[in-house]
Order: structure tokens, then sequence, then C-alpha cells
């Protein structure tokens, strides 16, 4: 399995490969500059495990690319690291299938973790409550986020970093097959999850 970094800037580009090296030395890195080269990076290389993709690339802006990833592998994690805030693109990104949504102005170390968190979420499978689709950590996270909890609350209530928590809400979302916080509550409630 590979992972593949799509960035048009060469230093982010190599930077995030070199960081991505060093979390996994047993995976493959291989970097692109735009997205049209994957498809033939995928036939040389392999099936793709993890996705680092930038929202502007020359042939390819905003959520598009998230989108037409998310088409060819749905079930494949996708991390986007943006030079734009994340006040200005995260949500549009969450919404479109992207697993976290990381600041490029973010430290080296704080990038590593989120990439981290990710690939960690993908190795680690919490088991199920017994009878019930759902692991405890994410029967927890229904119930916060029913209380209305941000993901800055739910950080301090489990103790958690930020990019720990929102791996966490998307393998939840992914588990029962949602895409938005909303939709989680509604499917707890219909499934009897929440206490009335």
């Amino acid at each position: 399995m590979t992972i593949y970094v799509i960035d048009d800037h060469p230093l982010m580009r190599e930077a995030v490969g070199m960081l991505l090296r060093r979390l996994r030395p047993t995976m493959e890195v291989i970097e692109l500059e735009r997205l049209g080269l994957l498809s033939g990076a995928i036939e040389k290389h392999g099936e793709p495990s993890m996705f680092s993709l930038d929202l502007k690339l020359p042939d390819t802006t905003g959520v598009s690319g998230i989108r037409q990833l998310k088409n060819m592998y749905p079930s494949v994690p996708l991390a986007v690291l943006s030079a734009s805030p994340a006040s200005d693109w995260e949500t549009h990104c969450l919404e479109a299938g992207a697993e976290i949504y990381i600041d490029k102005s973010a430290g080296a170390g704080e990038i590593g973790a989120a990439l981290k968190s990710l690939m960690l979420a993908e190795d680690s499978f919490e088991e199920p409550v017994p009878g019930q689709k759902l692991s405890k950590r994410q029967l927890q996270l229904l119930l916060l986020l029913n209380k209305g909890m941000s993901n800055k609350d739910i950080t301090e209530e489990l103790g958690i970093n930020e990019h720990t928590v929102k791996v966490h809400l998307w393998r939840l979302f992914r588990r029962i097959d949602v895409k938005s916080r909303t939709q989680a509550i509604f499917y707890a409630r219909q499934q009897g999850l929440l206490p009335p």
C-alpha cells in the first residue's frame, strides 16, 4: 500500500513526504504535483492507503479534488493540507469527505501529530461494545455531540488533542455512514443510543 502526497509546491510536497516516511518507514510515499498524475502513479506504485492533498492545484481547486478522490476511493483516509485558514475551508473539506484538515502554517510537530493520528485511527480497530455496532469511545462521542460540544470542548473533556478528536469523529461518521454531526445525532436518536 502507498501514501500519495499531492501538492504543487515542491518544498511542501517534499517536506510532507519526508515527514510521512519518518512516521511510516515501511510504506512507500509517492509525491505528485497535480491530481491528474494520480492514475498513472497508482498503476505504477499500487493502491492508496492514504492521501495528503493540497486544496489549490494546477488541475483542481477547492473541494473538487476531495470529491474526485472520494468518488474513486471512498474508504481511503484523506488529509487536506492547505495554506488557506481552517476557518475558511475546514467545514467544506470535511463535508466533501476529507477526514482531517491541517493548516500548513502549523509547525512540523503539529502536522506530524495530525497525520499520525489519522494513520493510527486507520490501523487500530476499536472493538464494538457487545451487541452494538459502535465502540465505547464512539458511544461517548455521540453523547458529547448531543450536548452540543465543539471539538475543543471534546478535547478538554476527553484529555486528547484536537486532531485525535477529528479522527475519532471521522471513524464514527464512517462507521454509521453519516457526513455531519447533525446526521450522527439523528442516527443516535433513531437507534435509541441517547438518553431520552
